[in-house]
């Protein structure tokens, strides 16, 4: 008799992931061996191959994802995914998993993955995927993964682990509760692609391609066309047309503007360089903020310490960070810390205002500068990993306007900036609650309308 991870309402069936896979046709497999798919089989353009790293939060992402070509996949047909079944991480953060969406569908399992397929007629994949998100079911992953150093599932460990089967209609209803916070979050994190576009658009035009001067060289007069059509509003358009000169210096620049290096726009305190002897779990320590955290939040692989190095590693909600070593295609970013007081690693700075620029300026400014530290970083790049450092940043230079001009940018940048982070903050609020309803949902303890009730009230 298997025992459930957690109480469960009379008449729910307890099982294990192997059985009721089976019992619809499924079943759970690994993906393709080293020696079916080489590094040199990878392709820029191609069908998309799910690795650990592409595992997020419930949702594969796409960024930095590996490919192999349509002949590949067709040799590879066994180990490509489909609509609803659950891919993991075979190793490292093994709790990390995923719902496989219908925009995922035909992708390969990687080789570094497992999937799990529930076949048809017992369990709802959506609910599935929320029961392998309860903190009782990551937890007995974690306890099982075999491996001094490094944690390995294999698919008798996987298919072992013990399931809980409620009747469809509550399987139904916890996957619609839940999956609307969801639907949420994705919400917002696309409405936060948009309003970071429409940052950059305005500040490519403006400080990279001095749109507004060329423009009033080719004889534009009219504010809005000056700007581009970026600034909708008349008497902004006006304000900010008005600042530009309608010519370039011979350096290349609009008359009266300067080049000055990356370095002088900020104050860069990189992390400190926490090791084993400083974590621990005592009921002060705050999370060590490594590029996973950036990334994926604070978790139950999070390390904590209660070690302070200096005050100047301490950071807090709506800190700017910069990753600054890793891969340079994924790794290397800027990101807005909304996980609460913690202590920030080596390998990111912490980047704050010295007087020249505001956190909103700086965090365009960064996210424009993409391409150069991937390019910095690729030069650089050993093993897998790059690098962007002081010493780059003081020979990478930028434009830089006259103050009213960068003021009357921020003006324009700050209201979408503080937008961005706000869908953050909500989302966070979001994910909580997500987070505070499973386990209530799946032991039985509250009712739906409860549930829809603390739902409505997040949003």
């Amino acid at each position: 008799m298997v025992e459930p991870l957690f109480p469960v309402p009379v008449g729910w069936q307890v099982t294990t992931v192997a059985e009721i896979a089976a019992r619809g046709g499924g079943d759970v497999q690994t993906g393709p061996f080293g020696s079916q798919l080489h590094a040199a089989d990878y392709v820029e353009q191609g069908i998309p191959s799910v690795m650990p790293q592409n595992i997020g939060d419930n949702a594969i992402s796409e960024e930095g994802i590996a490919r192999i070509s349509v002949e590949d996949a067709k040799r590879l047909t066994r180990y490509r995914l489909r609509t609803g079944d659950i891919v993991y991480s075979r190793r490292g953060d093994v709790e990390k998993r995923s719902l496989v969406r219908p925009n995922n569908d035909g992708w390969l399992c990687g080789t570094g993955c497992l999937r799990i397929r529930f076949g048809e007629g017992h369990v709802l994949p959506e609910y599935a995927a929320y029961y392998l998100a309860h903190p009782a079911a990551k937890a007995w992953v974690v306890q099982h993964a075999v491996g001094a150093t490094m944690p390995n599932l294999n698919t008798t460990i996987l298919g072992l682990l013990p399931f809980v089967l409620p009747p469809m209609p509550e399987q139904i209803s916890i996957a619609r509760i839940l999956g609307s916070l969801d639907d949420k979050i994705e919400l917002n994190r696309r409405m936060n692609e948009t309003l970071e576009a429409m940052a950059q658009a305005v500040f490519r035009d403006c400080f990279v391609d001095f749109g507004p001067t060329r423009r009033k060289l080719e004889g534009a007069t009219d504010p809005l066309t000056i700007m581009g059509g970026l600034v909708q509003d008349a008497e902004r358009a006006q304000a900010l047309a008005d600042l530009f000169p309608a010519a370039l210096g011979d350096d290349g620049l609009p008359e009266g503007w300067e080049s000055k290096p990356l370095l002088d726009q900020a104050n860069w305190v990189n992390g400190a360089a926490y090791k084993n002897m400083h974590f621990s779990d005592g009921p002060d320590a705050l999370p060590v903020v490594k590029i996973a955290e950036l990334k994926n939040g604070v978790t139950s692989s999070t390390k904590r310490t209660a070690t302070a190095l200096g005050e100047r590693y301490r950071i807090s909600d709506g800190e700017l960070l910069f990753s600054w070593s890793g891969n340079p295609d994924t790794s290397i970013d800027a990101f807005v810390w909304i996980g609460g007081d913690a202590w920030l690693n080596q390998h990111i700075f912490a980047v704050r205002e010295n007087g020249t620029r505001s956190r909103a300026a700086l965090y365009v400014l960064l996210k424009a500068l993409m391409p150069q530290f991937a390019e910095l970083a690729r030069n650089k790049q050993t093993t897998g990993l790059g690098h962007v450092t002081k010493e780059d940043m003081k020979r990478l230079e930028i434009a830089v306007a006259p103050g009213p001009v960068e003021a009357a940018f921020e003006e324009v940048i700050t209201p979408i900036f503080n937008l961005i982070v706000s869908k953050l903050f909500e989302n966070r609020t979001l994910a909580a609650t997500r987070e505070l309803l499973l386990p209530k949902l799946m032991y039985g303890e509250i009712r739906l309308s409860e549930a829809e009730y603390l739902m409505e009230a997040a949003q």
